[in-house]
């Protein structure tokens, strides 16, 4: 989160954690929060957690863009099924 956090900082952009999850365990969700009404969400994706680079790997939850409201209700259906998991949002008008 700390990373995601700074890289927003150096980026000049807005960053933030949502919901804080279980520090040992929970998935990580990430809204782009486009500043206009739309967002992109994206959550773990399937398999191993990191690519062979070392990079975490990423799947597109809400693609083309949809409302913020819409990633909150999908995010909601997610919490119940895991409570333990994270939502960090970040804003960017540039996607």
């Amino acid at each position: 989160m700390s990373a995601f956090l700074r890289r927003c900082g150096v980026e000049g952009l807005f960053g933030a954690v949502i919901r804080k999850g279980a520090e040992e365990a929970g998935a990580v969700y990430v809204i782009v929060n486009h500043l206009d009404g739309t967002c992109h969400l994206f959550g773990p994706a399937p398999g191993p957690a990191y690519d062979e680079h070392g990079d975490r790997r990423w799947s597109a939850e809400l693609n083309p863009p949809q409302g913020t409201a819409d990633a909150m209700a999908l995010l909601e259906r997610r919490r119940r099924a895991d409570p333990d998991l994270w939502i960090v949002e970040g804003e960017d008008r540039r996607g």
